[in-house]
């Protein structure tokens, strides 16, 4: 799988948990609870679709440093291309 393939899931899993912000259109700098309504519960929520639809894990003590949309994308690359 391709890193913009991921990308393109992880945004599309933010949009199937969060329906009213289909209206952002998310860029790889996009700072996830900052620039958006997502709270740490709803960041839980969209890493745990991510970690079941992509076969991995992410450590949580991982969690606290991924803060943009290219972060979380990067964090589930590297545990998908090993």
């Amino acid at each position: 799988m391709t890193r913009q393939e991921i990308l393109e899931s992880t945004k599309k899993v933010i949009y199937d948990c969060f329906p009213d912000m289909r209206d952002i259109d998310f860029q790889e700098d996009t700072v996830i609870n900052t620039e958006t309504a997502i709270d740490s519960m709803g960041f839980v929520l969209v890493i745990c679709k991510l970690e079941a639809m992509f076969g991995v894990r992410i450590p949580e003590r991982q969690w606290q440093k991924l803060q943009t949309l290219g972060d979380v994308t990067d964090a589930i690359y590297k545990r998908v291309s090993k």
